[in-house]
């Protein structure tokens, strides 16, 4: 069943559903004596699109929300799996879209390990809400900042706006 429409302060309104593009894929993990191993993406199940050109690691402390922000070309590829446990929100911004301005709620990590691909124009944002640092992976299919780090960076930060429709904390 579908959430009511939230409203915003600037006016806009999103609705809770699933977002078009975004695709979300749990992980296995194989066990054996010697630990485990998970496949965080292959190829052949990955869109073409989205094939990683970088990958990175980052530390978020607990209660810390990184962003809400966008991309224009680049769609991020995140794994959540530990670690922590993270809430997500995503907005669709995209115009063209079916699912225009609908926002999703995502819990993912050592609790629910899983990745996350987010599509150019989907507003996106994470919270650490475990007790204690967790990690996150990204292998975005751009490079940070182009080659040699020499171009714009792709990205537009709805968190330094005063007046953003991107509320994290309203539901």
């Amino acid at each position: 069943m579908m959430e009511p429409a939230l409203e915003c302060e600037v006016g806009c309104q999103f609705r809770a559903g699933t977002i078009d593009d975004v695709v979300v894929r749990k992980l296995e993990f194989r066990s054996d004596s010697r630990g485990w191993l998970t496949e965080l993406y292959r190829e052949d199940e990955t869109p073409a699109n989205n094939l990683p050109a970088m990958a990175y690691m980052s530390q978020t402390v607990p209660g810390v929300l990184r962003g809400p922000h966008e991309h224009v070309e680049q769609s991020d590829f995140f794994a959540f799996m530990g670690p922590g446990n993270f809430r997500i929100k995503l907005w669709d911004a995209r115009p063209e879209s079916a699912t225009y301005q609908c926002t999703m709620v995502l819990e993912l990590g050592e609790s629910c390990p899983a990745t996350l691909i987010v599509p150019p124009g989907v507003v996106h944002a994470y919270k650490n809400i475990s007790a204690y640092p967790g990690w996150v992976y990204n292998a975005p299919n751009r490079l940070f900042a182009g080659r040699g780090k020499a171009e714009p960076v792709d990205e537009i930060r709805h968190e330094l706006q005063s007046d953003s429709p991107y509320l994290f904390d309203n539901g």
